[in-house]
């Protein structure tokens, strides 16, 4: 199973992003899905997971803000991020699995970089 993880970039604060998750060599409709992200210095941290008949789970940090989204037609999923803030600077990776740790998922994409400038 491959994950590619695209969409991150430079945003101001206040600004938005969608990143997208694209799954190959393997099925995406009846797994569950979810990102991660890790900032300089930081360890990894759990942002956002969905199931594979669409519930959700969201970061507090996040909450509110970020929603992901899951196309089964496409083997795509997403995060669509608004309101951003310098502190959601971070590499963005998605993996397959359930929960907030990472120990829960068992493949993982390369990441993308966003960042959000104040």
């Amino acid at each position: 199973v491959q994950l590619q993880a695209s969409g991150g970039g430079l945003v101001q604060a206040g600004g938005s992003l969608r990143l997208s998750c694209a799954v190959s060599g393997g099925t995406f409709y009846n797994y569950n899905w979810g990102w991660f992200r890790q900032a300089p210095g930081k360890e990894r941290e759990f942002v956002a997971a969905i199931t594979w008949n669409g519930d959700t789970n969201y970061a507090d940090s996040v909450k509110g803000r970020f929603t992901i989204s899951r196309a089964n037609a496409k083997n795509t999923m997403y995060l669509q991020m608004n309101s951003l803030k310098p502190e959601d600077t971070a590499v963005y990776s998605c993996a397959r699995g359930w929960g907030t740790s990472a120990h829960e998922y068992n493949y993982w994409g390369q990441g993308t970089l966003v960042t959000v400038s104040s």
